[in-house]
């Protein structure tokens, strides 16, 4: 079952608010906040899919509120909604300038409210939805080479600032040329997403990733796991594409779908083109010393 959208309520009259949570809590999660100094801690914490932020408030305006959350990256695409009882075109014209998604006019008729809330949060799911089909290779539904760069480089800072470990395969399917060959494209397509399915299945911390880097190749990424953790869970891997018993009569490493994968763990002060090169190279000592196997670079 799908989670609730979340819907901020920033005004500082406790009967606005309580209007709004009352029109709001069937359908939505529904957080409050009395003045801008709480919608704007409220918004850090809990991230809410669109804010309802009123004007005119004591401590901080509307306005301000809006400015700091446009500043923001954790929140400078929540869609806000103004709801106000300054009735002037060039309030409502200094709102959508300042990246308001709407403007409604107090006192709000609860229609109109819920279909103009309904309207906007469509739209943040679709914007999501386009988003992750940006991030998602279409063959294997794994992620991506986009999603894959962008995850490795704010994994590899991580690590670097915390001086944790970071672990990354890079896996090969052995002679997949020959596999198209012999049985065909689609053949060979259904085999790419059996082995993708189960790279998918073998990353199972709350950082790893699995993605599909081009062509047959796939990496893994595991974030805080050193390289004994790491080698285990792609042993698994290697165990659980024996177990699919794929045919592939063609190759020249045995009659099953194998593959080779090279990994590396990171060094202190290494950058991540370095890291990603170590883990390259180790993939091409995997398939010059026989295929079918795990290189992983040695500890220092």
């Amino acid at each position: 079952m799908n989670a609730l959208q979340k819907v901020l309520v920033a005004d500082d009259d406790a009967i606005n608010r309580g209007v709004l949570a009352e029109l709001l809590k069937p359908e939505y999660t529904v957080l409050l906040a009395k003045d801008g100094t709480q919608a704007l801690e409220r918004a850090w914490r809990h991230l809410p899919d669109l804010i309802l932020l009123d004007v005119l408030m004591p401590d901080m305006d509307g306005f301000e509120v809006l400015r700091r959350l446009r500043d923001d990256p954790r929140t400078a695409d929540i869609a806000v909604i103004f709801v106000s009882g300054l009735g002037r075109p060039e309030d409502e014209a200094q709102g959508l300038k300042l990246g308001a998604s709407d403007y409604i006019a107090k006192p709000f008729n609860a229609t109109v409210v819920m279909a103009r809330v309904a309207l906007h949060l469509q739209m943040v799911r679709q914007r999501r939805m386009l988003e992750r089909l940006a991030h998602v290779d279409g063959l294997t539904e794994l992620a991506n080479r986009r999603r894959f760069d962008e995850t490795f480089e704010a994994e590899h800072a991580l690590a670097r600032r915390r001086g944790t470990p970071l672990s990354l395969a890079l896996l090969d399917i052995d002679a997949f040329k020959q596999y198209n060959d012999h049985y065909g494209h689609p053949a060979g397509d259904r085999a790419l997403r059996a082995v993708a399915r189960t790279a998918a299945a073998s990353v199972r911390g709350p950082g790893d990733l699995a993605a599909r880097y081009g062509g047959e190749e796939l990496v893994l990424l595991m974030p805080g796991a050193d390289a004994a953790t790491a080698g285990a869970v792609v042993d698994q891997l290697r165990d659980a594409l024996g177990r699919l018993a794929i045919d592939h009569v063609a190759s020249p490493v045995g009659p099953l779908l194998t593959a080779s994968v090279g990994g590396a763990t990171l060094l202190p002060g290494e950058d991540a083109a370095a890291l990603f090169a170590a883990a390259d190279a180790h993939l091409y000592h995997a398939k010059q010393a026989g295929r079918d196997r795990v290189v992983w670079r040695a500890a220092p």
